[in-house]
């Protein structure tokens, strides 16, 4: 029976690529010269440092588009305030990763809600579709592309035929 997963990945290497480009692109740029700026990451965890509010803004930005280039949605992100703790101000970005139980369970609703001849049932941080047609699976796949409020970025994985 043909299956397909829906995860959402970030790819690690890809996201140190990223924060590696941003870090030289800070690096090279005139208005951080002499300025005490960086860009760290740990694990799916990136902080951003700078001397000033509206400098760690600029960094966020330049994360965005780094990250952009290499093919990773933003919409994944997690930005919190940034706090400033002495001469510096930090400000923490998690990148998200899995599906949380309640969009799995929203994802799972959507597909009944098709009414297509698909199975769906939640695997720990990822939704695991079945169905005899391939056709089926593949409209699924499309229903899942097009939906509204599905505030991650959605990939199909394991497709078995």
């Amino acid at each position: 029976m043909p299956s397909f997963d829906v995860v959402s990945e970030v790819d690690k290497h890809a996201l140190t690529n990223a924060v590696d480009q941003a870090s030289r692109l800070i690096g090279n740029r005139y208005d951080f010269k002499g300025v005490d700026a960086s860009i760290e990451r740990n694990d799916y965890q990136v902080i951003l440092t700078a001397e000033a509010d509206f400098q760690v803004q600029q960094l966020l930005d330049v994360l965005q588009g780094a990250l952009l280039k290499n093919g990773i949605d933003i919409v994944c992100l997690d930005i919190r305030e940034p706090k400033a703790s002495g001469k510096q101000v930090k400000q923490e970005v998690f990148v998200r990763t899995g599906l949380e139980s309640d969009l799995c369970k929203k994802i799972v609703k959507m597909i009944k809600d098709s009414k297509l001849k698909v199975q769906a049932q939640i695997q720990g941080e990822q939704v695991r579709v079945t169905g005899k047609k391939r056709d089926d699976l593949q409209a699924v796949m499309a229903t899942l592309r097009e939906a509204e409020g599905i505030d991650m970025p959605l990939q199909f994985s394991n497709f078995r035929d």
